[in-house]
């Protein structure tokens, strides 16, 4: 079967530095850090008291105030991403067929502060099982991609990966592939996460996966640092509107740029380190650069998972030489993540997007915060390090990989 072309038409962005696409952007080319001490909660007793949270987010500024009450915090940032990105496409409602469009999103954990919360006020009670009549439809991943179909009449294929950091970046490889071959002419895709709670913090304390650096959290996220020490946990949304490239041009559509391909593989070794060799990560990036028919001397930056994590920069790192060679020495390479910390199940759709602005405005962002070499990652490699350079960039792929082994790449081209 013929593969069809896919393209983006819109974008959407909720992130601890910027509340838009636009202010997004801003504040990753400016090297701006999300990370500050915790307001969600007291965060005094636990190991690490701070994270990149969403700032100045009033919900019913976007949301009717009882509409949002029956919403966890995830599945409100998703309706929010998506609007933006369907008025960024700018979809005229009543000619396009809705049984074509679909919605398929991403989240790692979906409502875990709803069930953190239920679980708790049930503990303080009298031992009555109370519960909110919303507790199980706010809490399970899917209701994200539900609600947005719903606001908007779409029709089409409907449901949600779960695949931890690479669930977002699965999405959107799932709805390329529903419209190349011919099972919808639109999806509108990314990922939402709210996981900077109690549970969420805790739990990745009791893995010792989160940075302590609790004395400058702006610099607690360094990734490929020889100082790092674990990742910084983040929260927010974004959104990409996919479609089939006639049917953009047939309706006018501004186009960004076009998803040429997806990949997908697993470690096969560990249910929370990479492999030490970069295996998943090496096979998923081959695995992406098959599927868009791109060779490995036309990729011009990478936005890496680099999660800042000890052995993960390592094995990733390794990876990036043992696919692309001394092309390798070429790439502009970065993690967002210095900036944004890291967004679990959201993280791919973000980076989606900052791959996306990086090809239209010819800019790759900073890997800030780095200072101390680390004499096991290859130096000669650029990471943009700590200031955004400027590139016409015609070929971005971007990374994500998630606990229990799995990988998944997306790479985006100029149109």
């Amino acid at each position: 079967m013929e593969k069809r072309r896919v393209v983006v038409t819109g974008i959407g962005a909720l992130t601890p530095i910027g509340n838009t696409a636009q202010e997004f952007w801003e504040g990753l080319v400016a090297g701006k850090s999300g990370a500050a001490p915790i307001t969600h909660f007291d965060a005094s007793k636990f190991k690490t008291k701070f994270a990149c949270e969403v700032k100045n987010f009033n919900v019913e500024d976007f949301i009717d105030k009882k509409e949002a009450r029956k919403l966890d915090k995830f599945a409100q940032y998703a309706l929010v991403v998506a609007d933006e990105a369907v008025k960024d496409a700018h979809l005229d409602m009543d000619t396009l067929d809705k049984d074509r469009i679909g919605v398929i999103w991403g989240s790692g954990i979906g409502g875990l502060e709803t069930f953190q919360n239920e679980v708790i006020n049930f503990n303080e009670g009298d031992g009555t099982p109370r519960f909110n009549p919303f507790f199980i439809p706010k809490m399970i991943a899917d209701i994200a991609a539900g609600v947005i179909s719903i606001r908007y009449g779409f029709r089409g294929p409907n449901f949600t990966t779960v695949s931890a950091c690479a669930s977002a970046a699965n999405a959107m490889i799932d709805a390329l592939n529903y419209i190349r071959f011919g099972y919808a002419d639109m999806m509108v895709s990314g990922g939402s996460e709210a996981a900077v709670t109690i549970a969420g913090i805790g739990g990745f304390n009791a893995l010792h996966a989160l940075s302590t650096f609790n004395e400058d959290p702006a610099k607690a996220s360094r990734p490929f640092d020889a100082n790092r020490d674990g990742f910084v946990l983040g929260e927010g949304a974004g959104a990409v509107v996919l479609e089939e490239y006639n049917h953009a041009v047939a309706r006018g559509a501004t186009i960004y740029c076009e998803l040429a391909g997806g990949g997908l593989s697993a470690d096969a070794y560990h249910m929370t380190a990479p492999h030490p060799e970069g295996l998943g990560a090496k096979n998923v990036m081959i695995n992406c650069l098959k599927d868009a028919g791109v060779s490995v001397n036309e990729v011009d930056a990478i936005n890496m998972h680099g999660t800042s994590t000890p052995l993960g920069d390592i094995a990733e790192s390794k990876a990036v030489l043992d696919v692309f060679g001394e092309h390798a020495y070429d790439i502009n390479i970065n993690s967002t993540k210095s900036m944004t910390g890291h967004l679990l199940g959201a993280a791919g759709a973000i980076e989606a997007v900052a791959s996306i602005l990086a090809i239209k405005h010819g800019i790759v962002p900073p890997t800030i915060n780095f200072e101390h070499p680390d004499e096991k990652i290859d130096q000669r490699l650029n990471f943009t390090f700590n200031k955004a350079q400027h590139r016409d960039v015609k070929v971005a792929m971007s990374n994500t990989f998630g606990f229990g082994g799995h990988n998944a790449c997306l790479l985006f081209k100029k149109i």
